[in-house]
């Protein structure tokens, strides 16, 4: 009975055009979105774990990457490989990526974060495994193509760790755990530096699948996301898992009761990416973004390659320099290992500056400030400098910032999405950049030996093009809350139109 007479004279107090109206439905009402219980219970031991179970993961993620550039130079020698062979081994696992990012992205959304990661795991020690195996140069094509398949969901980490950080921390963690990508290329490269020159090829690739048993094991103890149950109408199995990270937390949740959807009617779609005006602009920004990043990054991987052994920065190849011997044919050596690490140390400063920055400056000011200075650090190849250390420093500052760039724009594509379409959306960009990794061998590897100027220029123009789009993004997530359905975004779309210090470039 008092309960009924407190909302009767609340409901009195709004009826007599009060001006705190909002402030008396909101007690009225008395319910927290999924952000808010998140925010409210703030970081503790529970996103410990989860920064601890995300590394895991993608350590395991980064070993399957860095196959590719150990796998191919071997098989040319010991298969006798003609060059374009050994790129499509490369390629056909971005053509795997291309097909298997937006579909795992799709299966998320369906399914949940948890069961797709799963899935994943499972498909990848299976067909990683199988590869081991291949009698034949088809067979390898095949099955490295089915594990690009399964590489395409790997990006859905980063949807489900996005949406159990708090707000004023997410940036920073989830920069954090990408370190964790560092230490996978260097632990794949070292087990190769033992196993490669005893053991063979077929050993590395067995031995690279089996940490894919902790991923699956990661993947039991991860718990689903709270949006992905709320999106889909299931409040009961959020609120247990919000009680969970409260308990762990030792903190309580907000009161009240927490707001759902509608149900499966929420399920998203790849037209929901371009719904309104400014999320179509959004998308279509990223596309580009997503695209030109990829471009520029394994560019930058495949130039020092190719720049080192050339030793000079504008050295052509001689028209004659690509017909091959296999008796000549050499194989990685320990020393090209060590090389292979050094080179890959240079993303340490790059994550290093993002994570300093990236809560501090904003996204888009970060992945922008990281475009430019990568740009300008590849234009400095056209000095045509021939010491090895000038190289080296002009290579490693553009691999850093191109790096701390991609831990950027792994942070803002999840936050940018809804709940319903946040694994579509950054699946689709996950698509596009695999299109530039396809593209790009044939720029810094062919088109370096036609033109080595002209192939600076395109790289650098790449990477001023793209701090130029992240410019016009509409949106900057910097404290900004996750939203779980699309008429959310568009209401968080047009509060952005006001001037707001921590929402401005």
């Amino acid at each position: 009975m008092a309960t009924t007479d407190n909302k009767m004279i609340g409901m009195t107090e709004i009826n007599s055009g009060s001006s705190d109206e909002d402030e008396f439905a909101f007690l009225i009402t008395d319910e927290f979105t999924v952000e808010q219980a998140i925010d409210h219970m703030g970081f503790g031991r529970f996103h410990v774990k989860i920064a601890l179970i995300n590394a895991a993961l993608t350590i395991c993620s980064a070993g399957i990457w860095m196959l590719l550039s150990i796998l191919g130079p071997e098989l040319e020698c010991k298969w006798h490989l003609a060059k374009w062979q050994q790129a499509l081994i490369t390629t056909i696992v971005f053509v795997g990526y291309l097909f298997g990012s937006p579909l795992w992205g799709k299966f998320a959304d369906l399914y949940g974060r948890k069961t797709a990661l799963i899935m994943i795991g499972l498909w990848l020690f299976v067909f990683g495994l199988l590869t081991s195996f291949s009698p034949n140069y088809i067979w390898i094509l095949s099955l490295r193509g089915l594990v690009g398949f399964g590489i395409g969901g790997l990006a859905q980490t980063a949807v489900l760790s996005s949406e159990f950080y708090p707000s004023t921390v997410r940036g920073f963690w989830m920069t954090f755990v990408g370190f964790s990508w560092i230490i996978g290329i260097v632990w794949v490269v070292a087990v190769g530096y033992f196993v490669m020159p005893t053991l063979g090829w077929r050993w590395l690739l067995v031995i690279a699948a089996l940490p894919l048993i902790i991923f699956i094991a990661c993947c039991y103890f991860l718990p689903e996301s709270p949006y992905y149950h709320v999106a889909c109408g299931n409040k009961e199995a959020a609120l247990d898992i919000l009680k969970l990270v409260a308990k762990t937390n030792g903190k309580s949740l907000p009161p009240g009761d927490l707001k759902v959807g509608s149900g499966s009617g929420d399920r998203g779609t790849f037209v929901d990416l371009y719904s309104d005006r400014k999320t179509s602009i959004t998308t279509s920004l990223l596309l580009f973004i997503w695209f030109a990043m990829a471009f520029i990054y394994y560019g930058v991987v495949l130039l020092t390659t190719e720049m080192f052994s050339k030793g000079h920065s504008c050295a052509a190849t001689p028209a004659n320099a690509d017909e091959t011997c296999f008796d000549s044919c050499q194989l990685l050596t320990k020393k090209d290992y060590s090389k292979i690490i050094i080179t890959t140390l240079a993303e340490f400063p790059g994550h290093l500056i993002t994570l300093g920055i990236i809560d501090f400056a904003g996204r888009k000011k970060t992945m922008s400030i990281h475009n430019m200075l990568c740009a300008g650090s590849i234009l400095l190849l056209l000095i045509c400098t021939k010491s090895q250390m000038m190289l080296t420093v002009f290579l490693f500052l553009a691999r850093g910032h191109i790096a701390g760039a991609f831990a950027a724009i792994y942070i803002y594509t999840p936050e940018v999405y809804p709940t319903h379409v946040r694994g579509i959306g950054l699946g689709t960009c996950g698509s596009i950049s695999r299109i530039a990794c396809i593209i790009t061998p044939f720029v810094a590897q062919v088109f370096l030996d036609i033109s080595p100027s002209a192939t600076i220029a395109v790289y650098a123009g790449f990477g001023f093009a793209a701090a130029v789009a992240i410019m016009f993004l509409p949106i900057e997530t910097k404290g900004r809350n996750l939203v779980s359905q699309l008429k959310e975004t568009k209401s968080s779309l047009k509060s952005s139109e006001e001037p707001h210090p921590s929402l401005t470039l």
